[in-house]
């Protein structure tokens, strides 16, 4: 009940603001998105300076908590407040990374309010997600060109309105290349540290196979870090404590749960994983190897095929490294030996995917930030009301 008061306090704190103050919201389900957000607030709050609404479902997520006064923070939580605070909202737009607008609980707003997602992965947008999470967005920040060509393609096949697409970019790859470093050289398999990073559900690598490719892995004679997707230990919790209590007694193996943890991925030489975006991050942004685990792809759409266009988590995963079939998972450690002896192989696929499928490498940030100002610059001007800022 004191939960409920504090975000009813923070929902009727933001509605008594004047229409200026809410020029540009932002809404973030929980703390994972601000590490996406914030280069984005960084550039419209500084360069820019907007002053922004952050409002969040998570009490701790770090975007409440900033000392900045352009930022002012709400926290709605997850119930039937922030159900209110979509069906009411009044803004000129709305800057989320929530998928499935209007398609279950959180609907559009009876007001008119310009409605603007950003992607956090570089994963088409096609068989991961439902087929229509993105129809009822106004504009969809793209973090890849493939990404813009599946949603025109999808406007083409249902006759659907087409939406305003900005290249945007990808803040987390762009992190990586700023921030690696070489992991230690190898000179013999016991040098060699194998990064296990799997998606989480119950096709996947901890689900299936995961207790025994890690016995494989040890007994092979590398160092083993277990990252679990943090859904993992929410959803299926006992195949992460299997796996644990095996090699809870060998000093070459780690579990690795905290989400802001990096060593493990600038230390590791390679990473395993299936269908997850973090394969795509460790590639492109580190420049190192991954192997992939060739389970059934995550989908929810089963009609992706209808758009003709191979989905980017597939097209990629023997560009960053190689497949492997769960049959065959006495192979790793050989695979694992030509991955990590091969670097240059890597630095220039993962080059290339960089040109071909990313957009604004290094200023994905201020694009970003620039065009969200200009739409709500655009929809204040078209309400007949000053927009905030300079």
């Amino acid at each position: 009940m004191a939960g409920f008061l504090r975000e009813w306090r923070d929902y009727r704190r933001f509605r008594r603001l004047p229409p200026p103050a809410r020029h540009i919201v932002l809404y973030s389900e929980s703390g994972q998105d601000w590490h996406h957000f914030q280069p984005i607030v960084a550039h419209l709050c500084g360069v820019l300076g907007e002053p922004i609404c952050y409002v969040s479902s998570d009490p701790a997520d770090p975007g409440l908590h900033q000392d900045d006064p352009c930022i002012s923070g709400f926290c709605i939580g997850k119930g039937m407040v922030r159900i209110w605070f979509f069906q009411f909202l009044q803004a000129d737009v709305l800057l989320t990374q929530l998928l499935d607008l209007g398609n279950f609980d959180l609907k559009r707003s009876i007001h008119p309010v310009h409605y603007i997602y950003m992607f956090h992965s570089l994963i088409s947008t096609h068989m991961a997600d439902h087929e229509n999470s993105f129809d009822h967005y106004d504009t969809i920040l793209y973090a890849g060109p493939h990404q813009a060509r599946e949603i025109r393609r999808r406007e083409e096949l249902k006759g659907l309105p087409a939406k305003r697409l900005v290249a945007h970019g990808y803040h987390r790859i762009e992190q990586l290349l700023a921030e690696r470093r070489e992991p230690p050289p190898i000179a013999s398999d016991a040098d060699i540290h194998v990064l296990l990073a799997p998606s989480w559900g119950e096709q996947t690598i901890l689900n299936t196979c995961g207790l025994e490719l890690s016995g494989i892995l040890l007994d092979a004679g590398f160092r083993l870090t277990l990252r679990p997707h943090f859904q993992t230990r929410w959803q299926t919790p006992e195949v992460i404590d299997r796996i644990v209590e095996r090699h809870r007694d060998n000093p070459r193996f780690r579990l690795v749960e905290q989400m802001g943890e990096s060593d493990s991925l600038f230390d590791s030489h390679v990473m395993i994983t299936d269908w997850s975006g973090a394969g795509q991050d460790y590639g492109m942004g580190l420049e190192k190897p991954v192997l992939y685990i060739d389970l059934p792809p995550k989908s929810r759409n089963t009609s992706w095929q209808e758009l003709g266009i191979e989905p980017f988590e597939s097209y990629v995963r023997d560009k960053l490294g190689a497949l492997l079939a769960p049959a065959e998972l006495a192979r790793a450690p050989g695979l694992i030996r030509q991955l990590v002896h091969d670097p240059a192989r890597a630095r220039g696929n993962a080059a290339a995917l960089r040109r071909d499928f990313m957009c604004n490498v290094g200023n994905s940030g201020p694009a970003a930030a620039a065009a969200v100002a200009a739409i709500a610059a655009e929809v204040a001007g078209t309400a007949g009301h000053p927009a905030a800022g300079g």
